[in-house]
């Protein structure tokens, strides 16, 4: 079957009473996009700027509220999207001071296939550094040759082993790695770098991350390859000290593939939670800011002993004295 996709146009005090009318025509569920969400957004992960395109702030920030919706393409989809058309123009009608902005819809058609597959069929197995092929469940591989196969879904968390970030990270633990080493993983995402990790041989103790669904994500990608990657813990180290002393130390390896703020704010951090030549390994610096990432490390007592960069992106692996 395919989808009819509705998008209602309204603003943000008109969320509430469009969400209202979609539930009294049996529409359950909606896809919201609100500029006012997205500046709340903004201000909540000041932190995590790096990662957020410019562009797509300027065009998030100049953004139409709406709600999008998916009815079926047939006849009974039709009938509920007249039904809704009505409602909408009596929802107008009750709008004496055009507080709820426009009150009308487009509408377009999603494919099944679409529906299901979306960005999946863009995702295929490559190889990665001299060690892995990452593959997707939906795939299969009838030759990897000499590589590991690390098999990954990412749901909605950051790490297919596309980005040049994760793949300097996994570039320098194929280097780091030589087995029993106890690793922490700080930002896991899909728990890709972990599982990594496990594969060449590390301990792997604890994974972090602020969102409690890439935990869950982590934990079954790490299942599908047969490794284990620790307790995993959820919450803010820099602005959580309980969950910091939860994580414990004596690490011989931390992997960090967050961002440039994060991980100067965490170096002190690092520096606690390693053995004496323990190895930090981080990304997810911009170019433009790996000096002032190298400073911060410097400051606390690491000593780069390799820097690596793509098109855009920095990684360092870093010492803890005394080497």
């Amino acid at each position: 079957m395919d989808w009819k996709e509705v998008t209602i146009y309204t603003t943000t005090a008109g969320v509430e009473p469009v969400a209202a009318l979609l539930l009294d025509h049996g529409v359950e569920g909606y896809v919201l996009e609100d500029a006012a969400d997205f500046e709340a957004f903004l201000k909540d992960t000041e932190i995590y700027w790096d990662y957020v395109d410019e562009e797509l702030v300027r065009e998030k920030r100049a953004q139409e509220t709406c709600l999008k919706i998916y009815l079926s393409d047939d006849e009974a989809g039709a009938g509920q999207l007249a039904a809704l058309a009505a409602a909408l123009e009596n929802l107008k009608a009750r709008d004496a001071e055009n507080a709820w902005g426009r009150l009308c819809f487009d509408t377009g058609v999603t494919r099944q296939e679409d529906w299901e597959w979306g960005w999946k069929q863009y995702f295929k197995p490559f190889p990665v550094g001299k060690t892995f092929l990452i593959k997707p469940s939906w795939e299969t591989v009838d030759d990897a040759g000499n590589r590991r196969i690390l098999e990954i879904d990412p749901a909605s968390s950051f790490g297919t082993g596309s980005h040049d970030t994760t793949q300097l990270c996994m570039a320098a633990l194929e280097k780091t790695v030589r087995g029993g080493e106890a690793l922490l993983d700080m930002g896991t995402g899909s728990g890709i770098l972990a599982i990594a990790a496990a594969m060449l041989g590390a301990e792997v103790r604890a994974v972090v991350d602020i969102d409690e669904n890439c935990l869950k994500t982590a934990a079954e990608n790490a299942e599908k390859n047969g490794v284990s990657i620790g307790m995993g813990f959820c919450g803010d180290v820099l602005r959580e000290p309980a969950l910091a002393e939860k994580l414990g130390g004596a690490y011989d390896i931390i992997v960090a593939n967050i961002v440039a703020d994060v991980i100067i704010g965490m170096a002190p951090l690092f520096r606690d939670k390693l053995k004496p030549g323990g190895t930090l390994i981080c990304s997810g610096i911009l170019n433009e800011r790996a000096e002032e990432v190298r400073s911060a490390l410097e400051a606390q007592g690491f000593a780069i002993t390799e820097a690596a960069h793509s098109d855009d992106w920095s990684a360092f692996t870093a010492k803890k004295a005394p080497f």
